[in-house]
């Protein structure tokens, strides 16, 4: 598939304070000028640097947590848990599962 090129040019006008502040938040996220307004345009969450290094950040925390349910499971098996710590082990799932959620809604 062929990539499409920019094409449209666009003149705006800005105060010198708010060129300032343009130039300071673009240079922040290490992006150029037209980078980072067109992100803005967008207001896609993943194009935010802050947002993707926390996403990727849940994303290593909970495949840390699967290492985990997968020993417990393993421990569970071999007949080593009793039903409280099943059971707590149920409320932490369900807490992950609506702080998940609760990510997903934000986004």
């Amino acid at each position: 598939m062929k990539k499409e090129t920019m094409k449209c040019r666009k003149e705006i006008r800005l105060y010198s304070w708010e060129l300032e502040e343009l130039q300071k938040q673009a240079e922040k996220m290490g992006l150029s000028d037209s980078q980072y307004l067109r992100m803005l345009i967008t207001n896609r969450p993943r194009d935010y640097p802050e947002i993707r290094q926390e996403l990727e950040r849940m994303n290593q925390e909970i495949n840390r947590i699967g290492v985990n349910i997968n020993q417990i499971t393993h421990n569970n098996n071999s007949a080593l848990y009793s039903r409280e710590d099943k059971h707590r082990l149920y409320v932490f799932l369900k807490q992950i599962k609506t702080l998940v959620s609760q990510v997903q809604e934000r986004l």
